[in-house]
């Protein structure tokens, strides 16, 4: 087993399916809206709120909610620290699938 093998560097908060999903998709765009997401990710709504609001509470993700019309909009963005909280993930998962990067 390599020495630098830790699993403590998987950040939890992220791991989850659809977090991870949430933060890959904005990742590459930077925002989307609620029922965007909740496409891309076949999640319900009430799945997917909670997971927001936990990628939120860690600082990871904004959420800002506003009214185009009398249309409620829900509109989900990645903050600097998610993004560098995700890429941290990803180097993460390297190590771990291949020891020696």
């Amino acid at each position: 087993m390599p020495d630098d093998f830790d699993i403590e560097r998987i950040d939890e908060v992220i791991h989850g399916r659809l977090r991870l999903g949430v933060m890959a998709y904005l990742s590459s765009g930077g925002a989307a809206d609620f029922g965007e997401l909740k496409t891309r990710l076949q999640a319900t709504d009430g799945n997917l709120s909670v997971h927001l609001r936990k990628l939120e509470d860690a600082g990871y993700v904004t959420i800002d909610k506003s009214f185009v019309g009398k249309k409620p909009l829900t509109r989900i963005a990645l903050t600097d620290a998610g993004r560098s909280a995700f890429v941290g993930y990803l180097d993460a998962m390297a190590r771990l699938v291949n020891p020696t990067t």
